[in-house]
């Protein structure tokens, strides 16, 4: 019987450090970050109608989607309760991640809002690389001298988008994606993004599901001894 006790004991802890584990990811899996931006930004679509430009303030951002080569990202308010914005986004690397959000702008010419070009969530080599509609993505281009990524996707949209299913994030899925530079010439895509390093294996592996097996494998061990007991006594 103490036996019994003592393998379920440690099931118990097994499948507690699993929650444990489980919860402290519990961001990660939409990269969920809090940013500030001390001047205007402005934004690739599809934004809400009227908010291509965002004000100085804090906003969250987040995977709506990332089950692909192509990820789609939202822009909330603080609070979390307005989306601004849903965006196509393609992996863009990087050789050494930081333990920091690290969000950059393409520069353009004094008195305009910066443009926002790319975000990445802390620890991470992959980062997500925004696609601008067509017209917009050449005007950038021009204005900073640099490619942009763009694709024929709306600009923006009278009603925020809530779900992957929805028709407008269906085409930003499907829409050939490419880079135009400033004398509005296209690009291949890989002229601009940074490919995956080749072999390389994730910098975190989560323990997750090697702790879920122990508990099992104990709670199976538990039943086990119990039963022996029984026959024994």
């Amino acid at each position: 019987m103490k036996l019994f006790k003592a393998v379920t004991t440690v099931c118990g802890l097994a499948l507690m450090s699993a929650l444990l584990v489980s919860s402290s990811k519990a961001d990660e899996w939409n990269q969920k970050t809090v940013v500030t931006f001390s001047g205007p930004v402005e934004i690739p679509g599809v934004h809400v109608t009227g908010w291509g430009i965002l004000p100085a303030g804090t906003y969250v951002f987040k995977l709506l989607d990332s089950q692909s080569d192509r990820h789609i990202v939202q822009i909330f308010d603080k609070d979390e309760t307005k989306i601004f914005a849903t965006i196509l986004a393609v992996p863009n690397y990087r050789l050494k991640p930081t333990d920091k959000t690290v969000i950059t702008f393409s520069e353009r010419p004094a008195g305009q809002p910066e443009a926002l070009r790319a975000w990445f969530y802390p620890g991470m080599n992959a980062g997500q690389e925004f696609v601008y509609p067509k017209a917009k993505a050449i005007q950038l281009a021009q204005e900073t001298k640099m490619p942009v990524l763009a694709a024929d996707i709306p600009a923006e949209s009278a009603e925020p988008i809530k779900a992957v299913d929805e028709p407008a994030v269906v085409a930003m899925k499907e829409a050939p994606i490419t880079a135009v530079n400033p004398s509005g010439e296209e690009l291949q895509l890989s002229e601009v993004v940074a490919p995956a390093p080749q072999a390389q294996l994730p910098a975190t592996a989560s323990p997750v599901p090697m702790l879920a097996l122990f508990g099992l494998l104990a709670l199976g061990s538990a039943f086990a001894m119990r039963a022996f007991d029984k026959r024994m006594n």
